[in-house]
């Protein structure tokens, strides 16, 4: 058994669009990154960068005690590898998955959480002038959808021929152009590989796990919504542990 502390967001989304292409039986446990729970003792005592996604395998391979892999790039490359399945290991192909996988973590996250940050911040009125910041990252988003949209151009998936663990890295964050303010019909081999995607059982399934955990934020009290932004919101270093 695999137990998933997991949130319903495109990095926890990957992890449980591949667990469920994959048939590993795993455990969702909720992690609320709203609350905090992220910045526990026990959590970070599996993850040190104090993110969700992290998984435990309780039956890992090579057998062993439990192995706790965080990272989400990292949880599908370990869970493509245990399955056996979405990532060839012939190094042609195995390369040309991992590069992908790794672009996503790189690039294609990274860039779109900051865009999606800035136009939340720029909505709220709060935050002062934040034209450069959200032009800088809205022209980024603009950038990678077109590196994504000039490699499907060509060939089904974002690894060439066959499904993979790119696929998964990059679709919970790229089906979000609507939010991301880009407009899919600039990038017509994006939408045909996002349609192909959505269209798989797997992908849907592992989409809709934790949809009921969702909050709706117009119902968090002012006062516990600014007890959350000083604490989630322009973190420094944690101190070295006495």
């Amino acid at each position: 058994m695999i137990d998933v502390y997991y949130w319903p967001t495109p990095n926890g989304q990957k992890v449980t669009i591949m667990l469920e292409e994959s048939g590993l039986p795993y455990r969702v446990i909720p992690l609320n990154i709203g609350r905090g729970d992220q910045l526990t003792p026990e959590f970070l005592a599996l993850n040190p960068n104090h993110r969700m996604p992290a998984i435990v395998d309780q039956a890992p391979m090579g057998g062993g005690a439990p192995l706790a892999v965080f990272e989400s790039g990292a949880i599908l490359m370990y869970l493509a590898e245990k399955s056996g399945q979405f990532w060839p290991q012939e190094p042609h192909r195995k390369y040309e998955v991992a590069q992908w996988v790794i672009w996503q973590m790189a690039n294609l996250g990274p860039k779109l959480g900051e865009n999606g940050h800035f136009r939340r911040a720029e909505a709220s009125g709060k935050h002062g002038d934040l034209s450069y910041a959200r032009r800088r990252f809205d022209d980024e988003a603009n950038r990678l959808y077109g590196v994504m949209n000039n490699r499907l151009f060509d060939r089904p998936y974002l690894a060439g021929e066959e499904y993979s663990i790119a696929d998964m890295a990059s679709y919970p964050w790229a089906a979000s152009s609507e939010y991301q303010g880009q407009d899919i019909e600039e990038f017509p081999y994006v939408k045909r590989w996002l349609e192909t995607l959505a269209a798989r059982l797997g992908v849907q399934r592992g989409m809709a796990v934790g949809s009921e955990l969702r909050e709706d934020l117009a119902t968090i009290p002012p006062e516990e919504m600014e007890r959350r932004n000083k604490f989630l919101l322009n973190q420094r270093a944690r101190p070295t542990p006495r």
